[in-house]
């Protein structure tokens, strides 16, 4: 199964943008929130990660729709990768779990940070 996940981090944002992206990538179920990534409290995101199983993809934009910051990202994606959950973010690539993957995402998660 591909599941999205859009989320804007206040009321006025617009999710459109996000959600057509992730319609164009077939994403089956999407997931969709309007709450700051400071915030604990990711309802949405928590119902996602407790319906996602092995073999199962995630989609997203970019990182800092997925985390808040790096430590919250890595602990995320290898809880997924773990999982054997795949993680596509649409202005990265297919993130892989292997030594380079890793390096690649703590990178971009500092930057996104």
């Amino acid at each position: 199964m591909k599941y999205g996940y859009a989320r804007v981090s206040t009321q006025q944002q617009d999710l459109e943008v996000q959600l057509q992206q992730l319609i164009s990538e077939k994403c089956e179920i999407i997931y969709k929130e309007k709450s700051t990534g400071t915030k604990m409290e990711r309802v949405e995101f928590k119902k996602l990660l407790s319906v996602i199983k092995d073999g199962d993809i995630l989609v997203v934009t970019k990182l800092d729709r997925l985390a808040r910051n790096t430590k919250e990202g890595i602990e995320i994606i290898d809880d997924l990768f773990q999982r054997n959950i795949k993680v596509h973010v649409l202005n990265i690539g297919l993130l892989e779990n292997t030594t380079l993957g890793r390096f690649f995402l703590q990178t971009m998660l500092a930057v996104a940070e």
